[in-house]
């Protein structure tokens, strides 16, 4: 079977990539991620993709295009839904590419991250798949998530900190201040304890 395989990050992709190859499925990658900010980071992950793309001979299509102006534009002025329209716009595009080049079906890495909202990803594939007409081949990678990350560490490639909008990397460091704040705060009250 002929799958064109939506790569959100190389590390998600690298269980993704080997279980599929496993049923013995031709896998083609399709970079797509125009929800990715900043620049330095979308960067950071093309390169890493392309690096690990050599590395287990994998065919990538490339349609780099950093989409911020577009993004924020249709995602701003309604932030709860931001990840609808995220899959939505990016697995549309590799939806139709699928249907013009004549793949058998169609996934995405994203399947793999339990930080992803799944089950509105899988009804978004679900309808794509019907306006197309193009196979969806769902997995549930999520139980094999770590393995994944811990496969793809071995590159010593780039690794990132957040899903890739940069309002969730706004989540990502406000948890992180959040905790920073909590820790201090018991550091504070220990000490306080010991001086009375």
């Amino acid at each position: 079977m002929k799958v064109l395989l939506h790569i959100c990050c190389a590390p998600c992709s690298a269980y993704c990539i080997k279980s599929l190859r496993e049923e013995n499925m031709n896998i083609t990658g399709y970079w797509y991620n125009t929800n990715i900010h900043p620049f330095e980071e979308y960067k950071n992950r093309l390169d890493a993709l392309k690096e690990y793309s050599k590395m287990i001979n994998l065919d990538v299509i490339y349609n780099d295009n950093y989409g911020l102006v577009e993004f924020t534009k249709n995602v701003i002025n309604d932030l709860n839904n931001r990840c609808g329209y995220c899959y939505t716009s990016r697995l549309e595009e590799v939806v139709k590419y699928a249907q013009e080049h004549n793949y058998d079906a169609f996934t995405s890495t994203l399947f793999i991250s339990p930080y992803q909202k799944h089950d509105l990803l899988k009804g978004i594939c679900e309808d794509l798949s019907k306006k197309y007409n193009i196979p969806f081949l769902y997995r549930d990678f999520r139980p094999y998530f770590y393995e994944g990350q811990a496969m793809f560490k071995e590159t010593g490639l780039y690794m990132q900190k957040y899903c890739g909008c940069v309002f969730s990397e706004m989540e990502a460091k406000l948890k992180k201040i959040n905790k920073s704040v909590e820790d201090s705060n018991k550091l504070n009250a220990l000490i306080e304890n010991k001086i009375n």
